[in-house]
């Protein structure tokens, strides 16, 4: 992970950091007819430059830092990525918590060095990753995190890629679907939209990254 995935630790003042506040502002709004308290995040296809879990991160940093306690879980059980990036072990995390219940702090969930916020690793990778994401044991671990938390971020798989996003969306209450600009192809981008609508899954919005920055808002 590049040193900046943190941005709203590492540079709190930056337009970037900025942005991810102005998310947090959005999404709080747009539950105030419908509570948003899980919200998958995503990507439409496999593009590392997308930067899922980094902006996954950085929202919950931003949950957190506005008073909401926020837990952020791995759910990407192909290709893990928080551990990484907050520099964690990964060897309990969601899928020992969801296959032995329990109290999730004897499963990998952790307290960061941000108040209000608390991590839970992806653990060790299942053989199948989407039997234990349509499990009703995942179904009761959602339900224990939800009761722990005032949202509950989840960092899933690309939409396009495996059926994993598809199938724990519609155990949440919203979907944040990032896409990077230059990189993310159009058709990835409307098929990704179109899987979600067809399992009628609410997405809350898009976040784009790697976009050009405007120069003359820097100063305010």
């Amino acid at each position: 992970m590049p040193k900046d995935s943190l941005i709203t630790l590492t540079d709190p003042r930056s337009p970037a950091a900025e942005a991810f506040r102005t998310l947090r502002t959005n999404l709080t709004f747009s539950g105030l007819e419908k509570p948003l308290t899980t919200l998958l995040v995503t990507s439409a296809s496999p593009d590392t430059l997308a930067g899922k879990s980094s902006v996954a991160a950085n929202l919950a940093v931003t949950f957190a830092q506005g008073g909401r306690k926020t837990i952020l879980v791995d759910c990407d059980l192909r290709r893990p990525a928080q551990h990484t990036l907050w520099d964690l072990p990964n060897d309990r995390g969601l899928s020992n918590f969801v296959l032995e219940g329990g109290d999730p702090e004897k499963h990998g969930l952790v307290a960061m060095n941000v108040d209000d916020l608390f991590l839970l690793p992806s653990g060790p990778l299942p053989p199948i990753p989407a039997d234990l994401i349509s499990s009703m044991k995942m179904d009761a671990a959602i339900a224990n995190l939800k009761s722990r938390a005032d949202i509950v971020l989840f960092d899933a798989p690309p939409v396009v890629a495996v059926t994993d996003a598809a199938l724990l969306a519609t155990k949440l209450d919203g979907v944040l679907l990032v896409l990077s600009a230059g990189h993310t192809r159009r058709e990835h981008a409307a098929q990704a939209k179109e899987l979600l609508d067809k399992i009628k899954v609410r997405i809350v919005g898009t976040v784009l990254t790697n976009a050009t920055v405007d120069s003359s808002m820097k100063g305010y």
